[in-house]
């Protein structure tokens, strides 16, 4: 503020001087500040008068500076201090503070009100233990305040307690027996706010069955002490009938004499109210039970199946979930895996040529190819089971599938178990892959031959069946490829574990443990489902439900077109971010005699495109970083359109919204393999007529897996 000195940082109490003499504000700031005050100098009047406030503790003037002044801006701040505050005041003067010797005494004190008069000269420890004294009775100021703060927050929470309790608080004066009464209390007699309410009125109020009673307890309270606490019967002005909660205790003075009775009150109205029907209802309960006790039956009956369907469904989401999980890890582990035995593969094919001489060598290589392509084979079920592996779907005749492998089931199952089929010629197709479908069957047949050891009965059959809908399949005809046995069969535990990859009921190195979950996962692929029933002794019966279809089967071409030779050299641009398989692969077109051109990326590999440089076919990886070989390709093609592009990929489908027409090569691939797909692709570029049915859904070149029947079986492909 303008005209005051700057206040120290502390927390001392402050003391407001005005001292027009140098000399005089000088000594007073000094001693305020030895009394332990921190000092605030006015320079006028009218500024000391606009400084007054509740944080001053002292005021400190000379007479002479206010004796022809106008004092009403301080008049007018002493008399609107709160009840609590009365700011005392130093004035030095000449004369003392008597009205015999200084008249003007008495106008500064009835101005001032709480004043004390130093007569100059002055030792210094005088006007310490004046400021001191002051400062002791204002300290107690600020005490009573905090007091009175700390009463008035009481205050203000019971009043909220008791309107968030909606009760109302009322006092009885047991010497006249005059009462008070909040607007609260008053209501819930049936009384307005501002209406004059006695003690004889409310007692007026009280059901007249109840009013001896209530008077009773009253008395028997102001005579013995004890808690007031009763509920009766209130009859309001209106006529209406409410219930009324009464809580009070005796109030006593310091001497224990009991001066009043302090209390609250509720209306229970409601809480009766439901009180008595529910007495009515316990009543005529045992009579309504009875003639209720068959729909009660009924509806418990009711609800013990509404609650086994439930658990049941819910046991379906669990397992589905797990699956889920368990899927995405594996699909994961499996498509790294896959690139790993790529690379693998490669080398050892391209490494077997250069030992041609040597048999042990060979012989080592070739077995080494062998373990390879089982770990390719294994790759396989796990993206089946991942539901990543690439089906070719479309319509297939199950009868017609199950009878081809006729031959190959009875070589797989052995002389000691007969092989019966139901197979109805009437069945509409299935939405299938063929190829999968056989190796699942294949595993269902060989898993059935290890459950009878010592013979049995296979029994293939299909038949149709219309679903509505539930948690496994959608609504629709399906196809049912049932396998049953008369094998041992499996208990409740194992059977809900067979589907579980790498669980199997065989000894170490006789399965994998991957047979079922790959039957289970190619199932789900396919929009169908895989139930498995068994019982211990009985046997077990594995259901593969197909969606079906009113598209008939493709006819086979009569005569397959000669794929035309590639050139004799090629310029390829190999694309594939993993530095093992790009390695590897690049050895094996170089190998063929081709000239390669290496990238570790997309946006490499658009550079050297852009460049300039000819290109005969780019071979690209799909999951790689940045640019994926999808984005590639499209790129690629809006440079030059008519570039053969292969894409290379472990996994099944593309992610949503890929949408692009590309020969597809499946990891992990050989040498021949990769040379046929080179020649596919480039007859697709030079023949037209050979490309026009190509296409993402349509003959598009495809790597086969780097495996076969022979090799799944060889590995133990039956699990459970």
């Amino acid at each position: 503020m303008a005209g005051i000195a700057a206040i120290p940082n502390s927390g001392k109490p402050k003391a407001l001087i005005y001292t027009p003499v140098g000399r005089d504000a000088w000594v007073a700031r000094s001693l305020v500040d030895e009394a332990g005050l921190v000092s605030i100098a006015a320079t006028d009047l009218p500024v000391f008068a606009s400084s007054l406030s509740d944080d001053v503790a002292l005021g400190v003037l000379t007479e002479e500076a206010v004796r022809s002044s106008d004092l009403k801006p301080i008049a007018a701040w002493v008399s609107a201090q709160p009840s609590w505050s009365d700011l005392p005041f130093i004035v030095l003067t000449t004369r003392g503070g008597g009205p015999e010797r200084n008249p003007a005494a008495a106008r500064l004190s009835e101005v001032l009100g709480n004043v004390t008069f130093l007569e100059r000269p002055f030792h210094a420890t005088s006007f310490i233990s004046v400021a001191r004294t002051a400062l002791k009775g204002r300290l107690r100021q600020y005490e009573a305040r905090a007091r009175l703060e700390a009463l008035g927050e009481g205050e203000r929470r019971l009043q909220t307690a008791l309107a968030a309790g909606r009760l109302g608080a009322w006092e009885l004066e047991l010497s006249s027996m005059a009462l008070s009464a909040s607007a609260t209390c008053k209501a819930i007699f049936g009384r307005k706010p501002d209406d004059d309410v006695t003690r004889d009125d409310l007692i007026a109020s009280i059901h007249p069955d109840d009013r001896d009673l209530v008077l009773a307890r009253l008395r028997q309270t102001i005579d013995t002490g004890r808690d007031y606490s009763i509920e009766h019967r209130t009859i309001w002005p209106d006529g209406s009938l409410h219930w009324t909660e009464v809580h009070a205790q005796l109030y006593s003075d310091r001497y224990g004499s009991a001066r009043k009775l302090v209390g609250v009150c509720s209306d229970t109205t409601v809480r009766k109210t439901i009180e008595e029907n529910l007495r009515r209802l316990n009543e005529t309960l045992e009579e309504r039970v009875r003639e209720r006790t068959k729909e009660v039956n009924a509806a418990h009956q009711t609800l013990l199946e509404e609650v086994a369907q439930r658990e049941r469904a819910e046991e379906q989401l669990r397992q589905s979930q797990k699956m889920e999980a368990i899927g995405q890890l594996t699909g994961g582990v499996a498509h790294d895996f896959n690139n790993l035995l790529m690379v693998v593969l490669g080398n050892l094919e391209l490494l077997g040529k250069h030992v041609g001489g040597d048999a042990k060598a060979t012989r080592l290589v070739d077995g080494a190819i062998q373990g390879a392509r089982r770990g390719a084979a294994l790759t396989q079920r796990l993206l089946a089971f991942a539901r990543q592996q690439d089906l070719q779907v479309k319509p297939v005749d199950l009868a017609e599938l199950v009878s081809g492998m006729n031959d190959l089931l009875r070589r797989s199952v052995g002389s000691s178990i007969s092989i019966e089929t139901i197979l109805p010629a009437t069945l509409p197709p299935a939405l299938v892959d063929a190829n999968q479908l056989e190796l699942a069957l294949l595993n269902l047949a060989v898993n059935a031959r290890d459950a009878m050891p010592d013979g049995g009965t296979l029994s293939i059959s299909l038949r149709e069946e219309q679903v509505a809908g539930n948690e496994a399949l959608g609504k629709g005809a399906y196809l049912v490829l049932a396998v049953a046995d008369s094998g041992t069969g499996m208990d409740a535990e194992t059977l809900k574990k067979a589907v579980d990859p790498f669980f199997s009921t065989k000894e170490l190195g006789k399965g994998t443990g991957l047979g079922l979950s790959m039957i289970h996962g190619l199932a789900v692929q396919l929009n169908g489902a895989l139930l498995l029933t068994s019982e211990l002794g009985v046997g077990t019966i594995a259901e593969l439900w197909l969606p079906a279809t009113e598209r008939r089967p493709e006819q086979p071409a009569e005569a397959e077109l000669p794929v035309p030779q590639a050139a004799s050299r090629l310029k390829i641009l190999l694309v594939d971010d993993d530095a093992l398989i790009a390695m590897s692969s690049v050895d094996m077109l170089e190998d063929l005699g081709h000239e390669v051109v290496q990238a570790n990326s997309g946006a490499q590999a658009l550079e050297l495109i852009s460049s300039g440089q000819h290109f005969d076919l780019v071979i690209t990886d799909y999951s790689m970083p940045g640019m994926t070989g999808a984005q590639l390709a499209q790129a690629t093609r809006d440079i030059h359109p008519a570039l053969p592009i292969v894409l290379a990929t472990g996994y099944a489908d593309l992610p949503a919204g890929t949408d692009i027409d590309l020969p597809r090569l499946a990891k992990p691939y050989d040498q021949a393999q990769l040379a046929k797909e080179i020649a596919k692709a480039m007859a697709r570029e030079t023949a037209p007529l050979l490309r026009s049915g190509g296409g993402a859904g349509g003959s598009q070149p495809r790597l086969s897996k780097a495996n076969d029947v022979s090799d799944e079986i060889g590995d133990g492909a039956c699990v459970v």
